[in-house]
């Protein structure tokens, strides 16, 4: 059995599930390859349009294998610099994904998961769903994860919750920003679904586009070159293929053709 699952349905909508139940879909050094090498496949292919990322059974992911730390213990500073350097590669090539990316989030979320879980575009939980940042309580910090964290959940709770290493709840998540909404177990689907179709009525490079554009500006200074580059973005994308197509729609009162 495959510890990663991968599909791709009709739509272009790809899920990625973490397929370990019997381990609460804990990750090694095996797995967060596979899961870089799945992304970059997905990325790179023009069937997709949508990204959900979970995990089989009652956990999201309880981060970290057991044996995988174990053997870690036992690493020198370059085998945990290149080890770290995986992990570090997969979180970016999640974050940096360039299409629309959902975390379903049906279960408990530890260490290296909140990372995945930040590094998704958006997050939906169900109130079982919960959350720790535990690495202080064995001597260790959210290192790598660290960056897609604290833009997710911001710095005042960063400092709080890397220190105290407490577990949080789907309530508190939903507060801090880490989930963008919390919905009974029952409608966690329908819910993904709903996100969905709202995403594939609009354009494919306009999302793209989108995306780039927050993770290019965010808390960057407002320069004379910032603004020029934004009105360069805008005038690039008004004359593409797309932003023609969907100014014609408009205006014509139809749907535009990306829009099955």
């Amino acid at each position: 059995m495959t510890n990663l699952l991968t599909n791709i349905d009709e739509k272009g909508i790809a899920t990625l599930s973490l397929n370990k139940p019997e381990k609460h879909n804990c990750f090694d050094d095996t797995l967060i390859l596979e899961i870089t090498e799945a992304v970059n496949a997905l990325a790179n292919n023009d069937k997709v349009r949508v990204l959900v990322l979970t995990g089989e059974g009652k956990s999201f992911s309880a981060g970290g294998d057991l044996s995988w730390m174990q053997r870690m213990a036992n690493y020198t500073h370059a085998e945990n610099e290149q080890d770290a350097g995986q992990l570090a590669e997969m979180l970016r090539v999640l974050n940096e994904f360039p299409k629309p990316t959902i975390a379903r989030v049906q279960g408990a979320a530890f260490g290296g998961a909140v990372g995945l879980v930040s590094c998704c575009d958006m997050a939906v939980g169900t109130p079982r769903a919960s959350f720790s940042l535990s690495e202080v309580k064995i001597g260790l910090i959210p290192a790598t994860i660290s960056p897609y964290v604290i833009q997710a959940i911001g710095v005042r709770a960063s400092r709080r919750y890397f220190q105290t290493g407490e577990r949080f709840n789907a309530e508190t998540a939903l507060q801090l920003g880490l989930l963008s909404e919390v919905v009974d177990e029952e409608s966690l689907d329908e819910k993904i679904n709903e996100l969905v179709t709202t995403l594939l009525a609009n354009s494919p490079q306009a999302l793209a586009q989108a995306k780039q554009l927050v993770l290019d500006y965010a808390n960057r200074e407002i320069t004379p070159d910032l603004i020029k580059d934004s009105c360069t973005r805008i005038a690039d994308i008004r004359v593409s293929e797309e932003g023609q197509e969907g100014l014609k729609a408009f205006l014509e009162k139809r749907s535009p053709n990306w829009v099955k």
